[in-house]
């Protein structure tokens, strides 16, 4: 999806089911380094920002994620802090850079992984997510916008609606 601003508060909720410990869930970058990251490491889910002042994250804790059972995730951006709830555990970070609110985003939102050439900000890692991904939504403030997988611009090893068994 083309143009998507960031700004100071957004969300993005999913349902995930995996058993690769490593995968991008989703990202969005300018040019600059304003940008959103949300992707699988070490079997963890990791949540990383830039409003323009330096990188800001917060991780999951414990539980490997990378077990084939289907896990919710919310992910939300304020002005000043990062939260990370994953099957209702909750984990947060405040943003170090009070004077850096707001991600200066005008760019496509990739799901699932992004194409060679293409630079990620706000990604550490390069895997495409292996998995089901439902639900999935983006809201900034009052406004949800559910994603509809079928009118993406691309599609790369994706097959919208379905989800092989397990």
């Amino acid at each position: 999806h083309d143009g998507y601003k960031v700004g100071a508060d957004m969300s993005v909720s999913l349902e995930f089911r995996t058993s690769r410990s490593e995968g991008v869930f989703l990202g969005i970058s300018s040019a600059k380094v304003d940008a959103v990251g949300l992707e699988m490491v070490d079997g963890q889910v990791v949540f990383n920002v830039n409003n323009g002042a330096g990188r800001v994250s917060v991780r999951s804790i414990g539980q490997m994620l990378c077990d084939g059972q289907w896990h919710h995730l919310l992910a939300r951006k304020t002005k000043h802090a990062l939260t990370l709830s994953i099957d209702g555990s909750k984990y947060n970070t405040l943003n170090p850079y009070p004077q850096s609110t707001s991600a200066e985003t005008n760019n496509p939102v990739y799901l699932g992984g992004f194409p060679a050439g293409v630079k990620q900000n706000c990604l550490t890692i390069r895997s495409s997510f292996r998995g089901c991904l439902r639900n999935l939504q983006l809201a900034k403030s009052h406004l949800n916008i559910p994603l509809d997988l079928s009118s993406s611009h691309y599609l790369s090893g994706v097959t919208p609606y379905s989800c092989p068994a397990a």
